[in-house]
């Protein structure tokens, strides 16, 4: 039979709540798990989109590249942050370093023709299809 009290009943005292207002899970430090950029693939017939979550990058540390068949997506940032009181004195500082890298196959792609822009944290790529090479209709005589 289900339970008749829907929320679980949790008491903290207010020294823990104090505690864990300090933690840096709390202000998101160093233990924040930076996901690998969510991806859409969608297919719109003659060219696959590629949509890439990525929040918090600048357009300019992300690299796009291609070698061997395969398309890297590849974006580095650090960040200098800090809150200061009135008189300049830090009362909390913080240095991160993020990296990502992602790998897809170009398998049917048109390497050449591929075109990206990046629009609040989404970067867009436009993968156009290989055109598929119809042999051309001829007809033999028979001697």
């Amino acid at each position: 039979m289900f339970d008749l009290v829907p929320f679980e009943h949790r008491s903290e005292s207010l020294f823990n709540a104090f505690d864990r207002m300090f933690d840096d899970s709390f202000f998101g430090g160093m233990e924040e798990q930076f996901a690998p950029c969510r991806t859409d693939i969608i297919d719109q017939g003659d060219k696959f989109v590629l949509k890439a979550d990525m929040p918090g990058f600048r357009k300019e540390d992300i690299r796009i590249n291609i070698q061997g068949g395969e398309l890297t997506i590849t974006a580095k940032r650090s960040e200098d942050s800090g809150d200061q009181d009135g008189k300049g004195s830090y009362i909390r500082r913080e240095r991160r370093y993020s990296a990502l890298s992602r790998s897809f196959g170009l398998d049917g792609i048109d390497a050449g023709k591929i075109t990206a822009g990046y629009d609040n944290g989404v970067l867009h790529l436009d993968l156009p299809k290989l055109k598929e090479v119809q042999p051309e209709s001829t007809t033999i005589e028979i001697n």
